[in-house]
């Protein structure tokens, strides 16, 4: 049964009594929130968003369980040591002194670690969404995708007496009505380099109705300077300095590769200016930027899995399961469409989707998904 805004209120309220308590018998308090942009660590993970009774979860399969961090014999490869001193995951060399270097195709920003494979960093990027306080929701090595669930950001509860008293000791009494989670896709780069992209999805909670008794949670547009903050913060995982994560962060090398639309086959496909690997790479945070959820992707097939979702439209009640499961109004699981990445020669590379049989689809859906993709890789 869902609670109204004054029910929950109602509740706030009494536990803000046992807190104003609580607070009359303490000498001090320790600072649990940071001064600093994004602040996870202290909040505990938001509700679960309700499965609709007629969607069943997904089985885990044995084939999506991260390996023991261990498993490789030799345990994590040892760090490499730059000029400038640092001992970085990135093996250096003359392009990348710091042995990774961040390239930007408009505002989506991805790292490329160099000398490292996707299986040595995965064990680091679990523990790097771990430690700035996330729970894992999908963590996938063999498809080299990792999402969290949604978590609160107390960095932006305002800085107020209210914050720094009751907020400290009852968490749930001061919100910031919004949640936000993370995608990191992680991809075998060229040159045995490994290219690691994160993506911001954010949620905020409305009220609604005229007597705003009751609330809903609708999506909000992702933040890429939120995005580019915590590959920073990676990039200081991996060994750099904050002012050297800055810097690469600045110096993004852009993809500029032109993408022409193909009308051979009969529909619309795209060409793409570049190889297989950067194609890939930038089809996916494609993907990511549009209103699709990737449900798997198998790179040497070329294909990427995946449902559309109306993002004009709110997320349905049940939660937030609506958008990967769920189209327009129907209750049917969302058709599911393959985006086939192929080489169409050393650099040169085609983009389309197409059917179970490997045919480009002709189909209005799947043209839209094409337009959709033209418009993001431009």
């Amino acid at each position: 049964m869902k609670r109204s805004a004054l029910s929950l209120h109602a509740t706030r309220m009494a536990a803000l009594a046992l807190a104003l308590v609580t607070l009359a018998g303490c000498d001090t308090l320790n600072d649990w929130f940071a001064s600093d942009r994004v602040n996870y660590k202290a909040t505990s993970i938001a509700p679960p968003l309700n499965v609709p009774s007629d969607l069943q979860s997904t089985p885990t399969q044995q084939k999506y369980v991260a390996p023991p961090a261990n498993l490789a014999l030799g345990g994590a490869p040892t760090r490499a040591v730059t000029a400038a001193g640092n001992s970085t995951e990135g093996v250096p060399n003359a392009q990348d002194p710091l042995g990774m270097h961040i390239e930007r195709d408009g505002d989506h920003r991805w790292l490329v670690v160099d000398g490292r494979t996707p299986e040595q960093l995965w064990p680091q990027l679990q523990d790097f969404w771990q430690d700035n306080g996330f729970v894992l929701k999908t963590d996938a090595p063999t498809t080299g995708i990792m999402s969290t669930d949604w978590a609160e950001n107390r960095a932006n509860i305002p800085d107020d007496w209210f914050r720094n008293t009751i907020g400290k000791v009852v968490d749930f009494a001061y919100s910031s009505g919004t949640r936000d989670s993370f995608r990191t896709l992680v991809s075998r780069g060229p040159n045995d380099a490994t290219d690691i992209s994160i993506t911001h999805s954010k949620m905020e909670e409305m009220l609604t109705g005229q007597d705003k008794t009751s609330s809903r949670w609708v999506e909000r547009p992702r933040d890429p300077a939120l995005e580019a903050l915590f590959l920073a913060k990676l990039m200081e995982k991996f060994g750099l300095t904050d002012a050297q994560a800055k810097q690469l962060l600045t110096d993004a090398v852009p993809a500029t590769a032109p993408v022409t639309v193909d009308m051979a086959a009969g529909a619309a496909t795209l060409d793409l200016q570049e190889s297989f690997d950067r194609a890939w790479l930038r089809v996916g945070l494609a993907l990511d930027r549009t209103n699709f959820a990737v449900d798997n992707r198998d790179r040497e097939k070329g294909i990427y899995y995946v449902r559309y979702a109306d993002t004009m439209q709110e997320l349905k009640k049940e939660g937030l399961l609506g958008k990967l499961f769920y189209s327009g109004n129907s209750k049917k699981p969302a058709q599911e469409f393959l985006v086939n990445v192929r080489p169409k020669g050393d650099a040169l590379t085609q983009v389309a989707v197409v059917d179970a049989n490997g045919q480009v689809d002709t189909s209005s859906d799947a043209q839209h998904i094409v337009s959709l993709l033209h418009a993001q890789l431009n």
